[in-house]
């Protein structure tokens, strides 16, 4: 099966028309499913809740998703933190659809503006009018299997996990990179407790193999755990893929529209593969900010790790800027 995930900003009536619902946590998801030639292929639209109230949603599912869609129905400071947040996730695939029915007129150049500033030149404006077979088709055409990223290390980041009667401990996420097959060996991080995939679950379906971009669900053998903390990270056993790091030198891309200037002492959070990791400034030289965690943040290896920093009280824009993968 191929899987696109799709951040989703809109209404939960403009998500209905998507797909068909599935889980809810602090992420909605919307599923379709299409068949082609003899293969499946899946749109998985994931809608973050509580944001504005809450930032990290909004950044978890940036994690995931490899498109984006927004409706938008108001231009305001919470508009300009999305497409902030989608800019610095660099989600080149994106639409924004204009809500006619707006309580106020919205100009679509005002949009390119905003869109164009937060680097998102490449996203498409619509109005209503654009059904939503012909969004789907778009998206649609845009599935394929990256090989590369088949190729790479394992990285799943655990958004929950559950015991189930005859069936023992189970760890949802998405698989970020890489691929798990079953009986593969896996190790848990940060906690570094080991085990064994006994099964694999993509979309209600037993799989023998979850592949980069599906949302996993895995039945662990002989790990001694019962509960895995949200934000860990599965990867195979003894890869060395990831490593964890007390304090960070990071450069960062400063975030469009942000007017705060941090400094040193300032308190930040870090997201990075579900981790909402808290850190204080310790120097700052330029746009290189060298970090002090308060607990280990788990990075990749390769370098490959985006680290998006966020300072919770900076109003209207909570997002400083971005650490991107060298």
């Amino acid at each position: 099966m191929s899987v696109l995930n799709v951040a989703l900003i809109s209404t939960e009536e403009f998500a209905r028309n998507l797909g068909k619902r599935g889980d809810v946590r602090d992420i909605e998801s919307y599923i379709f499913k299409e068949n082609r030639d003899g293969k499946t292929f899946s749109l998985s639209f994931l809608r973050p809740l509580k944001h504005p109230e809450s930032i990290r949603p909004l950044l978890s599912v940036l994690d995931v998703a490899k498109a984006g869609v927004i409706e938008v129905n108001r231009i305001d400071a919470h508009f300009g933190e999305i497409v902030v947040a989608f800019g610095c996730s660099d989600i080149d695939l994106g639409f924004v659809i204009i809500d006619s029915n707006s309580d106020e007129w919205i100009d679509p150049e005002k949009v390119r503006v905003i869109l164009d500033q937060a680097g998102l030149n490449s996203w498409k404006i619509y109005d209503e009018n654009l059904k939503n077979h012909e969004l789907r088709e778009y998206l649609f055409s845009e599935i394929g299997i990256n090989d590369i990223q088949q190729k790479s290390p394992l990285i799943i980041p655990v958004d929950q996990s559950f015991n189930v009667k005859g069936v023992g401990l189970v760890a949802i996420g998405y698989v970020q990179s890489g691929l798990i097959t079953k009986f593969d060996d896996i190790e848990i991080f940060p906690s570094k407790i080991t085990g064994v995939a006994k099964s694999l679950q993509v979309m209600d379906d037993n799989v023998e193999t979850a592949f980069t971009g599906d949302r996993v669900g895995i039945a662990l053998r002989n790990t001694k755990t019962q509960i895995i903390q949200k934000g860990s990270i599965i990867t195979s056993l003894d890869s060395k893929a990831l490593e964890p790091k007390e304090k960070s030198d990071l450069i960062l891309d400063l975030a469009p529209f942000q007017k705060k200037t941090l400094m040193e002492g300032d308190i930040i959070h870090a997201s990075s593969n579900l981790q909402f990791i808290v850190g204080r400034i310790v120097s700052v030289e330029k746009n290189k900010f060298s970090i002090k965690w308060d607990s280990p943040i788990w990075i990749r290896a390769d370098g490959k790790s985006r680290i998006t920093i966020v300072q919770l009280d900076a109003v209207p824009m909570r997002i400083i800027g971005v650490s991107k993968p060298s």
